[in-house]
């Protein structure tokens, strides 16, 4: 739904949280209880404030539950918020998360009746390959389709339980696997999702699963590199649907820091909708580079790079406002003026822990030209040597930070060939708010350079007149569905650059990582706090960063378990180590880092992790929410891993 706004809007219509066309009945204990309209209480309707969506208006209230609670349905108590003592009794007792087969596990008429409260939502998770798999999901065509499209970020879009790093769910039930004799199970995939439509959704969920003691997970579209949107014998919450946008022309923030044009962005709303929304609104929005990255959740809280990050700032310096059901199933809005310390930690303090967000309201700015460069090459084709090469990659890199005052965005890819010699693209190089005249000026130097090495990667130049148009022509598909590759990252400051010695020696590290197997994903990019910005809970290492580099390595299917285990080892041990090494006390960003980083706290959070963690206690004592890295994740940990790697394949714990 798209909806313009630049005033105050009409009060939706009263919503039934519980619609049901026709009466039904659940046996519960062998009693049979009807369940309809007439006896489930409506929803809160908060449809005349402003500044909430329609399905934030479906609230579940207190006179719901004591509706629910009169008419003696049986079990009504797993639905109680946290502030009842019945919700206080149910909780206590256990280290561990309950899963599939143990005696406290909910039984499937418990399971139907948040069904029915929900208004039909629950999805019991049949996983996407299963159509490979002989039996009842077994679908000819949609098995090919899915093996000629499984590394396509928008396959695994609008399934409620496939996610595009499957490394972190076992890698079970791939598509592929069929015809290698593989099983389809569960594996790390949640038993069951709830299909999210409003508000009073998340709320039961939150509920049931803290009341229960379930593990809950939430997922989007299933894109993240850590494994924290998937769990196994999880309830997920799928926000995917919540993917409203509407436009503020003269939005005020609470306290009146901002004033400007804002957007106000659904739970579910991904990088192409928002940028095409921004696009015809005549507005350059902030948002990350792959389509189907969620903007309003792991993105934005995370901190989030943007191609235009270096004018504009993180995803999240773009936070004004949040609207979040808590760990106690509260549904709450978090500014500068009320919940502050939270909103402080939504803003760059990670996804996945502080609760469920239903909508984020982010500012927008003034479109924009963007300038740049694109190459693909490799040193074959440039017929060059393996150190000219380097040379050609020193002589861009040593130029970083003049480029980085210009407020470039330079994405740049190298990995080593099969026999030798580099791939090498730029895509792309580009300066937002530079003219293509102004930025040919600005390479000019850079290019006299490769000519003097003999190197030319045949870079073609554009202009475009907003972000969109360079985002859609210039910036690669993102490939995803890949079970075997890892990565890790690092922000590498600018003190870097100005130490002669010490840049020499960031060159040859870089260099010896992608010598020893890596490839390397680097960024130029500054990310410094915009003017007139709320203080926030981002990593400390963003702002002072110079080069972002993202590494990984990759294996296959035939690789020997002990050789898998070693490329684990290595990139967390060596590799990593090796750029934490000549940037001590730097960071990496958390969105894109290593899961089994041994000091994540001070990696991805730095010296915020201290305040994060009080904050956590508070907002979230009984551990209903967590993930791989997330702040208090070290209290938590998985059975049954290897120390190689956590993968959710296993029952979630608890230290203490």
């Amino acid at each position: 739904m798209f909806i313009q706004r630049s005033g105050w809007w009409a009060a939706a219509t009263l919503s039934l949280l519980f619609s049901a066309s026709n009466a039904q009945t659940i046996i519960v204990d062998g009693e049979i209880i009807s369940v309809d309209e007439a006896i489930v209480a409506p929803a809160a309707d908060t449809s005349s404030d402003a500044s909430h969506f329609s399905f934030e208006s479906i609230q579940l209230t207190d006179d719901v539950l004591a509706n629910l609670t009169d008419i003696q349905l049986s079990n009504v108590s797993l639905f109680y918020f946290d502030d009842d003592a019945a919700s206080e009794k149910r909780s206590v007792g256990s280290q561990c998360k309950t899963m599939p087969g143990d005696l406290l596990y909910p039984s499937r008429s418990v399971w139907k009746i948040l069904d029915i409260l929900s208004g039909g939502a629950l999805i019991q998770t049949v996983p996407l390959g299963s159509a490979c798999y002989d039996g009842e999901h077994y679908d000819e065509a949609k098995c090919q389709f899915l093996i000629n499209n499984w590394n396509k970020s928008d396959t695994h879009v609008d399934d409620p339980s496939s996610v595009m790093s499957p490394l972190f769910e076992g890698a079970t039930c791939e598509p592929q696997g069929a015809s290698l004799g593989k099983n389809c199970t569960l594996g790390g995939f949640p038993s069951y999702s709830l299909n999210i439509t409003n508000v009073a959704q998340i709320q039961l969920a939150i509920n049931f699963a803290r009341n229960s003691n379930l593990r809950l997970v939430v997922r989007n579209t299933g894109h993240d590199f850590l494994g924290k949107n998937t769990g196994e014998g999880a309830l997920s919450i799928w926000t995917h649907n919540l993917n409203d946008i509407e436009v503020i022309s003269d939005y005020k923030s609470a306290g009146g820091r901002y004033k400007g044009p804002a957007f106000k962005l659904g739970a579910g709303v991904v990088v192409h909708e928002l940028y095409e929304a921004a696009e015809r609104e005549g507005y350059t929005a902030v948002a990350g580079e792959c389509r189907t990255v969620g903007v309003a959740g792991g993105y934005s809280v995370g901190g989030g790079h943007s191609p235009v990050t270096p004018i504009h700032g993180l995803g999240s310096d773009q936070i004004l406002s949040v609207d979040i059901v808590t760990p106690d199933g509260r549904f709450i809005t978090a500014d500068e003026t009320q919940n502050t310390d939270l909103f402080w930690a939504l803003r760059g303090g990670g996804p996945a822990t502080w609760g469920v967000v239903t909508s984020i309201t982010v500012k927008v700015h003034e479109k924009t030209v963007f300038s740049g460069m694109t190459w693909v090459t490799t040193t074959t084709a440039m017929n060059i040597t393996d150190d000219t090469f380097w040379e050609a990659i020193a002589a861009y890199w040593r130029r970083y930070p003049e480029f980085s005052a210009a407020k470039s965005y330079g994405y740049c890819r190298m990995s080593g060939l099969e026999g030798g010699g580099y791939a090498w693209r730029g895509l792309p190089f580009m300066v937002p708010g530079m003219k293509l005249a102004d930025f040919k000026v600005l390479v000019q130097p850079l290019l006299d350079d490769w000519a003097a090495l003999g190197v030319d990667p045949k870079v073609e130049f554009f202009e475009h007149d907003s972000l969109y148009q360079a985002w859609t022509r210039h910036f690669p598909t993102s490939v995803v569905g890949n079970a075997y590759a890892r990565t890790g990252s690092r922000l590498l400051p600018r003190k870097n650059w100005e130490d002669p010695e010490l840049l020499n020696k960031t060159i040859q590290t870089i260099r010896s990582i992608v010598d020893d197997g890596a490839f390397l994903v680097h960024y130029n990019i500054n990310a410094d706090e915009p003017e007139n910005t709320a203080e926030s809970s981002v990593n400390p290492a963003w702002r002072e960063v110079m080069m972002f580099n993202i590494i990984g390595l990759i294996w296959n299917a035939a690789t020997p378990e002990s050789e898998v285990a070693a490329l684990h080892e290595k990139l967390t041990n060596d590799l990593v180590q090796r750029l934490k090494d000549i940037s001590p006390g730097a960071g990496g960003y958390l969105n894109e880092g290593d899961v089994m980083d041994p000091e994540f706290a001070q990696s991805f959070y730095g010296s915020n992790y201290k305040r994060l963690s009080q904050i956590k206690k508070k907002i979230d004592p009984k551990n209903v929410f967590w993930a791989p890295t997330a702040v208090g994740s070290e209290n938590g940990y998985i059975t049954g891993q290897e120390d190689y790697v956590t993968k959710q394949t296993g029952r979630l714990c608890y230290k203490n």
